[in-house]
C-alpha cells in the first residue's frame, strides 16, 4: 500500500487513516492505568494485646519459687524459664523492698549439677531470703 500524498490525480484515498484509532487506544490505556489500585507492600498481622490488668507479673512481691523438674527443666512460679532469665527475675527480685521470699524446690531425680548451677545463680543475685521446699520428705531417711 502506497502513500497517496502528493498526487493530483483525484482519486478517493483507499486506505484507512489510523490515528484516530491510535488517540483513542492510547486514551483507553491511560485510562486503564490510572484506575489500577496503587499496589501496596503490607503484610496485615493480628499482634496480641498485652493487657496490665489481666497479665500478672512475672516476679511476685511477696514470694516466688523456682522448680527444677526432673529432666532438668526450670521453672519460675510455674512458668518455665531458661537460666538467662531466671538470672533477670532474680535481680529484679532483689531489687524489690522488702526482699519477696524466694522457694526452691528440685525434683529428687534431678541432676545435682543443673541444681548446682541454679544454686549458684541464686547465690551471685545475693538473695537474702531462700527457703528450700520438700525436704521434709527426707527427714525420715537420715
Amino acid at each position: 500500500m502506497a502513500m497517496s500524498a502528493g498526487r493530483d490525480d483525484g482519486e478517493p484515498m483507499m486506505e484507512m487513516n489510523t490515528t484516530p484509532l491510535i488517540d483513542v487506544m492510547l486514551v483507553l490505556l491511560i485510562m486503564f492505568i490510572i484506575t489500577l489500585p496503587v499496589p501496596t507492600h503490607a503484610v496485615k498481622v493480628d499482634l496480641p494485646v498485652n493487657d496490665p490488668t489481666k497479665s500478672k507479673p512475672p516476679v511476685d512481691p511477696i514470694k516466688n519459687k523456682i522448680a527444677i523438674d526432673a529432666a532438668g527443666g526450670i521453672t519460675w512460679n510455674g512458668t518455665p524459664v531458661n537460666p538467662t532469665v531466671l538470672r533477670q527475675y532474680l535481680d529484679q527480685s532483689v531489687a524489690m523492698n522488702p526482699e519477696p521470699e524466694l522457694q526452691f524446690q528440685p525434683d529428687p531425680a534431678t541432676k545435682y549439677d543443673i541444681v548446682d548451677q541454679t544454686l549458684a545463680d541464686i547465690k551471685r543475685s545475693n538473695v537474702t531470703k531462700l527457703g528450700f521446699v520438700g525436704n521434709e520428705q527426707y527427714y525420715r531417711e537420715f
